[in-house]
């Protein structure tokens, strides 16, 4: 199962299987990560990552530092159909999704509305 993005009235396939969705937090410019499977029920999150903690992103219970990040499972009851990904403007980034080596960046700012990723053959 692959991986679209649905930004206004294009849609692209970005990756296949698994992926990493990452971002910058606006407040602390740290970064996010979090590891994705894809499948025909919808997205599973594997392992969440940040860099550090501060301003409502504190690593939850459990979470493992290793030296350079906060590493956890999340124990999501329900996989996601879809994901939406705000367009604050407010990172000065992009969100960057990867998969098998090969990151594309999704921008932040330019589009009408939020950008969403959803399963796609």
């Amino acid at each position: 199962m692959n991986v679209c993005l649905i930004d206004g009235l294009r849609e692209i396939v970005l990756a296949a299987g698994s992926f990493t969705l990452a971002w910058s937090h606006s407040v602390e410019k740290t970064r996010w990560e979090e590891d994705w499977l894809v499948g025909v029920a919808g997205f599973h999150l594997v392992e969440a990552r940040i860099e550090g903690s501060g301003a409502g992103m504190e690593p939850p219970e459990g979470a493992v530092f290793d030296g350079r990040v906060w590493r956890w499972q999340p124990q999501m009851r329900f996989q996601q159909d879809q994901l939406v990904l705000a367009r604050s403007g407010a990172t000065g980034g992009t969100w960057q999704i990867c998969s098998q080596g090969d990151c594309r960046a999704i921008p932040e700012t330019g589009g009408e509305g939020p950008a969403i990723l959803k399963p796609c053959p």
